[in-house]
Order: structure tokens, then sequence, then C-alpha cells
């Protein structure tokens, strides 16, 4: 049996640590299901311009390249140490936003994930909580604003100004759709279409995509929703969400949002695919403050690799099996001190953490 090959681009700050843990699950499940890994690795972002000179080095483009799947940790450095790498280099410009676009990972998939176990994280009332939150956020990442012509410099008046262009056509629009409604259509067949109809006219388009899309899903309701308003009902009723689909910019901020719903992007874990492979990433920033601490959870990096299991490398069952591992060890009252502050929990660190998720995963066989 072929190996498969897997880029490892640990990131910045707490990003070698919680990565660690990842792969540690990584290789246990491999070894549980017969799969043989190959795994490469990158230097990736702010720490990959300080060794590299480049934030995404040709030698990291290459094992990309090279790559069935990639697993990414955060990136980006404090304020204070961005200043020293120029702006077109920094983490997001000069890393982020080219990987996207290099292999068209035009669908990010960000699940908003909060059983029992992990309730009491979430700054919400348990009254809207109810038995619990579960719902998906499907967001266009290579098109919108983020990707649109960018002008700046100084005007007729002697004034300094900048002009960004939010741009899409219909067939960014519609593969984005699809992946949408072929979600919904695997879920409870409702989808929420986030839009600013009233005022953009890249969602008056948008909105004409996503109906004439629809009307190949006959058994998939769709709910449309201001974006405002959708961040309003994102605190007050939740659970009224299952599959959610939206542009970039209002992808990002509303899934950041989900983060905060649960208590924070560190159970935040995501996949962004394109037509040919996918990267698999934290919703979280790289946390340099706690960085070599060993104190930050890896939940959401090792979600990410239960959601690689599950798409990438199509072991639906051992990324269930990984999801319901981490419940459990939250279930068992233990935290990682980033999480939680409770005096009650049964602190552990990074390592602890990933210890423990393999011990369920043994505990389950």
């Amino acid at each position: 049996m072929a190996a498969f090959k897997i880029a490892v681009l640990e990131g910045d700050g707490i990003g070698p640590e919680i990565m660690a843990e990842a792969v540690k699950l990584l290789k246990v499940v491999a070894e549980r299901s017969g799969l043989e890994l190959d795994l490469g690795y990158g230097a990736f972002g702010a720490s990959a311009y300080f060794s590299h000179g480049r934030a995404f080095p040709d030698e990291t483009k290459r094992l990309c390249d090279e790559a069935q799947a990639i697993l990414k940790g955060p990136i980006g450095l404090s304020h204070e140490e961005s200043q020293k790498i120029p702006v077109d280099e920094q983490p997001e410009r000069g890393a982020l936003l080219p990987l996207r676009r290099r292999y068209n990972t035009f669908a990010n998939f960000r699940p908003v994930y909060l059983p029992q176990e992990l309730a009491h994280f979430s700054p919400l009332k348990s009254a809207v909580i109810g038995s619990g939150i579960d719902f998906i956020i499907i967001r266009e990442l290579v098109g919108g604003l983020y990707f649109g012509a960018k002008e700046s410099g100084i005007n007729a008046q002697g004034k300094r100004y900048v002009t960004e262009s939010l741009e899409y056509d219909e067939d960014q629009i519609s593969r984005i759709a699809h992946v949408a409604f072929d979600t919904a259509m695997g879920r409870k067949k409702v989808l929420h279409n986030i839009h600013k109809s009233n005022v953009l006219k890249s969602s008056v388009l948008w909105n004409e995509i996503i109906a004439e899309v629809g009307a190949n899903y006959p058994e998939v309701e769709v709910r449309h929703i201001l974006v405002d308003a959708a961040a309003t009902y994102l605190c007050l009723n939740p659970g009224q969400f299952d599959v959610m689909v939206m542009e970039n910019m209002f992808g990002d901020i509303l899934s950041d949002q989900g983060g905060g719903i649960l208590g924070s992007l560190g159970l935040m874990p995501s996949a962004c695919v394109g037509p040919e492979k996918a990267y698999y990433e934290p919703s979280h920033g790289s946390a340099p403050d706690i960085a070599g601490q060993n104190i930050a959870n890896p939940y959401s990096m090792i979600g990410s690799v239960a959601m690689m299991l599950e798409m990438s490398l199509h072991l639906p069952e051992e990324g269930s099996r990984l999801w319901q591992a981490m419940r459990r060890v939250f279930g068992r009252g233990y935290c990682t001190p980033d999480l939680s502050q409770e005096t009650d929990v049964k602190m552990i660190s990074t390592s602890d953490f990933g210890d423990l998720v393999v011990e369920e995963l043994a505990a389950a066989d």
C-alpha cells in the first residue's frame, strides 16, 4: 500500500506544541487502521520568514505540491514582532493567502460544535445552549474582498486613499453553493444563506446563484438571513442553525463569533478544501504570549486531524472516534490552563491532553 503523503506545517507560536499532539494522534490512528504515512515538515509563516527569508519558502511549496493533504498550524506573531517583517511577507499576506490561492481551496468548513462535555466553556446561558450546539459554517475562501483588486496611494487632492474591490463571478458562487447544499443534504436539509443584499450588489448576485443551484436540491429548505441579523441570532438562538453558507469576509467574521459562543477559538478546527487537495488547520491564532509553556489546548489541532481523516483519508469512523475521545477527556474534568481558570478542573498540560486522548482511543477498542 502506498504511503499517504502529508505536508506538516507547524507554524508559529504554539503551533509546534499543538502540532506535536496532533501528529501523535495521527500516528496512533494510522497504526490502528493500517494506514502508512509519509510526513514531511516544512517552514511556514513568520518563523519561515526569519529562517528562510520568505513566509512561504520554495522548499515548502514543493513539499505541499507533492503532498496529498496539508496539516497546518497557526501562524503569526505579536504586533511588535510582525513589524520586523516586510508587509508583503507578513504571515497572512505572504503565506496564508498564497497557500489558498495556490491550491484553490475555495471551500472552508468550520464546525461549531458544543456537546455537553464542553458546554461549561461557553459564555452563553444554559437555556440558550439547550442540549448542545452543532452547526457548520461553509465559507467561500478564495474570492471576495480579500482577493479583489487593491490600490493605494495619494489622490489628486493630496490625500492618502485606498481602494479594495469585492469581486465574485457566478462560477465561484455556484461551486461553493453546491458544496453547501451537498453538506445540507447529509445533515438536516436546512441551509441558512447569509447575505447583505439590501446594501451589496454582490449579495444580490450571490442570492440569484443560490436560488439557481437550490433548484437542484428540492429537499433542502433555504432560509435567507442578513449577516447582521445572523450575528445576533448566533448569540440568541444558535440551535436554529445547521449549515450556513456565506462569502469570504462574512465567513471570516461569523466563524470567529462561532468560536466566541463556544468559549474559545481553541475549540474550532477547520478544513479548507480545493479541487485537488485540502489543508486542515485550527481557526485560532498562534498565541505567542503562551508559546513554549505547554499550556495550550490542542483540541482544534487534533480536531483538524479528525477532519482530515474524514475528508481526505476517507476514514470517517476513525475521525469520529477521535472526536469522541476528546469529548471524553473533557467529560472526565480535564482541561488546560488556556481554556479554563475554574478551580474544580483537573488542570493538565498540552502534552498530557494528547496522552489522555491516546488513552481514550485505546480504551474504546
